[in-house]
């Protein structure tokens, strides 16, 4: 056997090797804290995190989860218009949902409008809000938008309906179009 060839075989070995160990799913808990557990991809991780509404769900990079008045269990209603302002939490690789410590909800999965399959906490089709920058942010809260209110969840997967504390009491709807 040539130098070269050998080469070639052992790049293409330890190659085999990478793909086949990042292939893998984990269920070890991740730097979210002993509430959250990775569920095989990006954006599936779900944990429990403490923001101004009390203890609400949140996704891999702790950004608070939300569902939609207008959805129903296990049917989203949010079209690609609406997955622009609300990204779905996409539901992870394979068949098996996760059971996430400190989550009484149960965890399944539907399809988004768009097909792609989406996390559900209670029934209720889960998304973040695209201005939620930082672990802890609740713009999103009461938002009326999209043929329904957003709210956060609660580990039992029910919507947090009261307001964020310190935050103003005003009713009506916000000028401009959806208010983003």
């Amino acid at each position: 056997m040539s130098g070269s060839t050998f080469t070639v075989r052992l790049l293409g070995a330890a190659a085999t090797i990478l793909l086949a160990s990042a292939c893998g799913t984990s269920t070890a808990a991740t730097g979210a804290g002993a509430n959250a557990i990775k569920a095989g991809m990006p954006g599936g991780v779900l944990g429990v995190a403490k923001t101004a509404l009390g203890p609400v769900l949140v996704d891999s990079k702790g950004l608070t989860v939300y569902l939609l008045t207008a959805d129903t269990p296990g049917h989203s209603s949010c079209d690609a218009q609406c997955l622009q302002f609300w990204p779905l939490v996409a539901a992870p690789a394979g068949a098996r949902v996760p059971t996430v410590q400190g989550v009484s909800a149960v965890l399944s999965v539907t399809k988004a409008t768009s097909g792609a399959s989406m996390l559900t906490a209670g029934g209720w089709p889960l998304y973040t809000f695209a201005q939620d920058k930082a672990p802890g942010d609740v713009n999103g809260q009461g938002k009326k938008s999209f043929g329904g209110t957003w709210y956060a969840v609660s580990a039992s997967g029910d919507a947090v309906t009261a307001p964020p504390a310190g935050a103003p009491t005003t009713s009506g709807a916000v000028k401009g179009g959806y208010g983003y």
